[in-house]
């Protein structure tokens, strides 16, 4: 069951918490746009989570009201974290879902990072 990414952005999220230093994370990467940290429960053998330090439900939400500062800074985040972890020469996912349809269960823009290994297929089928 996924979110409503067009509801207003919750403070209580998780991803909001850990922003707040309320939750600990696993930190690989903090600038004044994104944190960056490892997903405590991942979905393949390098999973990283990105998220911006602003208040975004979604990709949607983010593309629509975040400065072009925040939109460079984020989407440079998300690059420098997958050429750290040494993802590039093998090869790696991005995936950012937005709404209920795409599984999205935290309302704060995240987008993952997978690597490591073979990934298989982009959709269950």
């Amino acid at each position: 069951m996924g979110i409503d990414a067009t509801q207003p952005y919750d403070d209580g999220n998780i991803f909001a918490r850990i922003l707040r230093g309320e939750l600990p994370c696993r930190k690989v990467y903090e600038d004044e746009h994104a944190l960056a940290f490892h997903d405590i429960n991942p979905a393949a053998p390098v999973h990283i989570l990105v998220i911006p330090t602003g208040r975004y439900v979604s990709w949607d939400d983010f593309s629509e009201r975040a400065s072009p500062d925040e939109i460079a800074g984020f989407v440079r985040a998300v690059g420098t974290v997958a050429r750290d972890a040494g993802l590039v020469a093998d090869g790696y996912r991005l995936l950012a879902n937005v709404g209920r349809d795409s599984g999205q269960v935290v309302p704060h823009l995240h987008v993952h990072i997978f690597g490591g290994g073979p990934l298989g297929p982009m959709l269950a089928r």
